[in-house]
């Protein structure tokens, strides 16, 4: 075992306990704050990985742009900071997700398994075109939705922070018959 599998073993670690922290603390900002820890430890491993480019990227959209949109959105909307019980699910509910969220990690496990089996995959493209290529002709429009995504929750978020607690929007767009 080498120095940078040990590297990538803690740092996967981390990511995952920060994970599972996000989805299931009670607390929302919490969660907001667990999930930046988990995006950042991801970018350690894409670091340990030796690609800088990747952990670069992850820091600056998800850690910089998504969290902060969170985050921003949290304070527009008033949500609860501390403890909610309105997004409280039963043990019964919560038990079917982690039944469901297992069925399908080992589903997806084994269609990769059973995809590549021992084979060795480059993933890595060899020259800044060949990355080019995929990040704007691949991956464009995987890109430009989650914009339009974070475009449309930025927009909602100031729409909410206008209206006053308890009250509805107006209803002078419907015209009397």
């Amino acid at each position: 075992m080498t120095t940078h599998d040990v590297f990538f073993a803690i740092i996967g670690v981390i990511c995952l306990a920060a994970a599972l922290l996000a989805v299931t603390t009670k607390h929302i900002l919490h969660s907001a704050l667990w999930l930046t820890v988990s995006l950042g430890a991801l970018a350690g491993c894409y670091l340990v990985l030796g690609a800088e480019f990747v952990a670069l990227v992850q820091l600056i959209v998800y850690v910089g742009a998504v969290v902060v949109l969170v985050l921003f959105a949290l304070m527009l909307t008033r949500a609860p900071i501390g403890r909610s019980v309105a997004h409280d699910t039963p043990r019964v509910q919560r038990a079917a997700a982690f039944v469901l969220a297992t069925a399908t990690a080992t589903l997806i496990g084994a269609a990769l398994i059973t995809g590549f089996g021992t084979e060795s995959v480059n993933l890595r493209p060899n020259t800044t075109e060949q990355l080019a290529t995929q990040i704007f002709a691949t991956w464009s429009w995987p890109f430009e939705l989650l914009s339009l995504l974070l475009l449309i929750a930025l927009v909602s978020a100031l729409a909410l922070s206008r209206l006053r607690v308890g009250e509805a929007p107006d209803d002078d767009d419907e015209v009397d018959a």
